[in-house]
């Protein structure tokens, strides 16, 4: 069975279609990947043929759960390394459109403590701020931090704006004794990490 097929097989057991899978290659045919599929809205999926107001909900639906079952697993994860913190974003961030910015969480020993969307963007642009990004560390009284955004373009080098952004994060750090760690910009099967690159 090839990778369109199982994906067929599986879009037509979640909504229990068992004869001629033809709403599942609808589906498909609009969405043709697992990325466009993820950011599908449930408006989107009512404009596909032969899914009705039933089925985009339920589709949404599991679109949704999937997103929250990537993402929880915050209290289990130690990050040791850039790949670990990748690791840890890609399936939340690779996917997206639009660039998201998000925060880390860590205790003394590198475990996540929370992972929080910070802001969420146009195609190329986020606005973020250190007020918004150490809000929560202080709050959950975390001892460090990682941040991390994706760049929809599929490339991670960082723009002047990204650059200009993690020096004001690390500052911040530093004066609130709750260390920027890394920052890691998530791509296309690749990542950037300040870390690694002795940026931090």
């Amino acid at each position: 069975m090839s990778v369109d097929d199982s994906l067929k097989f599986l879009l037509s057991e979640c909504m229990r279609e068992h004869s001629g899978n033809y709403a599942a290659q609808a589906v498909l045919t609009e969405f043709p990947t697992v990325r466009d599929l993820m950011n599908a809205s449930e408006e989107e999926m009512r404009l596909v043929k032969g899914i009705g107001p039933v089925k985009a909900k339920q589709l949404s639906a599991i679109v949704r759960f999937a997103k929250y079952a990537y993402g929880n697993h915050e209290a289990k994860v130690t990050i040791g390394s850039p790949q670990d913190a990748y690791k840890f974003m890609r399936s939340k961030l690779e996917h997206l459109q639009v660039e998201e910015f998000h925060v880390i969480g860590l205790n003394t020993k590198n475990t996540v403590v929370f992972e929080n969307t910070i802001s969420i963007g146009s195609l190329n642009s986020s606005i973020v701020t250190p007020r918004e990004t150490f809000q929560m560390l202080i709050r959950r009284h975390c001892a460090g931090a990682i941040v991390a955004h994706n760049h929809p373009s599929g490339e991670p080098k960082p723009s002047d704006e990204d650059i200009s952004l993690t020096e004001a994060l690390s500052e911040s750090g530093k004066i609130l004794g709750i260390p920027i760690l890394d920052h890691v910009i998530i791509g296309r099967g690749k990542y950037y990490s300040f870390k690694e690159q002795g940026l931090i």
